[in-house]
């Protein structure tokens, strides 16, 4: 039949949280999954099956938060460097980082923004026939208040509300992106910065975003601020340090996805370039965040994986290996962290047909070589990774 694949694999995690299946078959038909079955018992595999049965599957892979015109150089000239380049030199950067992401599995992304609009411009004059597979969700430039944290990323609110801004300037996004706090400290454990934005402006920042089909994606650490985040009806919490128990109840119930980017602060703390006193409180920050993922987990809270990469020391493509490892240091299993990565990323993207290994789900998944003890590792050397109806 047209457009038939048929295939045995020896493992396979299907994206969903459940369980490792081995010795699988699947039927993938027109570019989607048609049947997916075990292994019978004294079933003879004929040359028409592609024998991966030394292999393992599981779904292509999103990093929920990049910054894609940042690498993750610990070299601090360089990275002053990045954030005065024009765009010839950026787009280079980018394309750069899309391999990277590929390499290891990430088809999709959703960029967190730049001051300059820079990844948006890249999506809307350099995506190429051949990056179809890759889906690049991007929020242009963030929005923040004159005078507070986020000028690197984006631009302050100048005149009217952030409501009227979002109404007049974002156009051809893919999301808002909105700073809502500033940084964790790494002086002063667990300290607070006063909210961005108070409840009524955020509340219409979200409504804005609505009307144009948009989802708010927040920056924001700490009770005060994530509380007012969640009490507007943003879509996602972004870092979410320090936030507390009462904000991850909320976040179960309302159904909010939380990205962690825990490896910023293990990679922050690796690299100390400041003094012994920010490695030690950037390794209580990592601590902190571990265990309210944990919690998280048992209250039920769709945790999506992100890493903030081209923050120091955290590396496109290569940091979501080390931020599933964190989500299992956290006590999520393996299946459950690959569904944080696969399906949960999915669904934030808002790509509903992707994300799992499913009857007729999009066929999009890659396979690594060895049973499921070599993860997260082996996603440094993938065997495959297969779209649609073709192997790349």
């Amino acid at each position: 039949m047209t457009g038939q694949k048929l295939i045995l694999a020896g493992w396979v995690i299907d994206g969903s949280g459940g369980p490792v299946r081995e010795n699988v078959l699947l039927r993938l038909e027109n570019g989607f999954f048609e049947e997916i079955s075990d292994f019978p018992v004294g079933f003879a595999v004929s040359s028409a099956y592609l024998d991966l049965s030394g292999y393992t599957l599981l779904p292509v892979l999103v990093d929920a938060h990049v910054h894609l015109f940042m690498s993750g150089t610990e070299d601090q000239n360089r990275r002053k460097q990045q954030l005065h380049e024009g765009f010839h030199r950026v787009k280079e950067t980018i394309s750069r980082h899309l391999r990277q992401l590929l390499a290891h599995g990430v088809l999709a992304v959703r960029d967190g923004g730049d001051k300059e609009g820079y990844a948006l411009r890249y999506k809307k004059e350099c995506m190429e026939e051949r990056d179809s597979s890759f889906c690049l969700h991007v929020a242009g430039m963030a929005w923040h208040k004159p005078g507070r944290y986020g000028r690197f990323v984006g631009r302050a609110v100048k005149t009217g509300s952030l409501a009227d801004s979002i109404r007049r300037e974002c156009h051809d996004l893919d999301h808002v992106k909105i700073i809502q706090s500033g940084l964790n400290s790494l002086t002063e454990f667990g300290k607070e910065t006063p909210r961005q934005f108070d409840l009524a402006a955020l509340k219409g920042a979200v409504r804005a975003a609505a009307e144009k089909g948009l989802k708010t994606m927040v920056h924001a650490n700490g009770e005060i601020p994530v509380q007012i985040a969640l009490e507007a009806g943003c879509h996602s919490i972004e870092h979410g340090f320090f936030m507390g128990q009462r904000n991850l109840e909320r976040m179960a119930t309302g159904h909010v996805f939380w990205v962690p980017t825990v490896c910023t602060m293990k990679a922050y703390a690796a690299y100390t370039g400041g003094s012994t006193e920010e490695r030690r409180m950037a390794l209580r920050n990592l601590e902190h965040q571990l265990e309210q993922m944990a919690m998280a987990r048992k209250l039920g809270v769709p945790v999506a994986l992100g890493t903030d990469a081209g923050s120091i020391g955290v590396h496109h493509g290569s940091a979501v290996i080390e931020e599933l490892k964190l989500l299992m240091e956290a006590g999520f299993s393996i299946e459950e962290a690959i569904k944080c990565a696969a399906l949960n990323g999915m669904r934030l993207l808002g790509l509903e047909k992707r994300g799992v290994i499913a009857k007729g789900m999009r066929a999009d998944f890659m396979v690594v070589k060895g049973g499921p003890e070599g993860l997260p590792n082996s996603l440094n050397d993938i065997f495959q990774i297969h779209m649609g109806e073709r192997f790349l």
